[in-house]
């Protein structure tokens, strides 16, 4: 068994930035929906910006059909030093399979409209 990407959200915009919050990252519900992601999974997040990595876990933000600025990518706590708004991120999530997974890719536009899923 290995753990092996099964989707990625590429090149999304860090929306927002709060170090004063508990921890994890949020997600459009949207994008956590057309990526694969499930509530309380845990992500790898890479600033192409920074190139700053970290683990932490995703926790559902308000989707693109319930708020009118939607696309909502919003690092939470510690990981707001680290990871600041307006910066270039890839979320990956991985699975433990015996087999190779084909993972789901999400490509987003600067507002983290999907543009096309691959």
């Amino acid at each position: 068994m290995k753990f092996v990407l099964s989707s990625k959200i590429y090149k999304a915009t860090v929306t927002q930035a709060n170090v004063n919050y508990e921890g994890s990252i949020t997600i459009d519900t949207d994008l956590c929906d057309k990526a694969g992601f499930w509530i309380g999974e845990k992500v790898l997040v890479v600033s192409s910006t920074s190139g700053n990595r970290l683990e932490t876990y995703v926790i559902p933000g308000e989707s693109s059909a319930s708020v009118t600025r939607s696309g909502i990518i919003c690092m939470n706590g510690a990981a707001a030093h680290l990871i600041k708004e307006k910066e270039e991120v890839i979320i990956m999530g991985f699975r433990l399979s015996d087999k190779p997974i084909k993972p789901k890719i999400v490509f987003v536009d600067n507002n983290n409209k999907v543009i096309r899923i691959k």
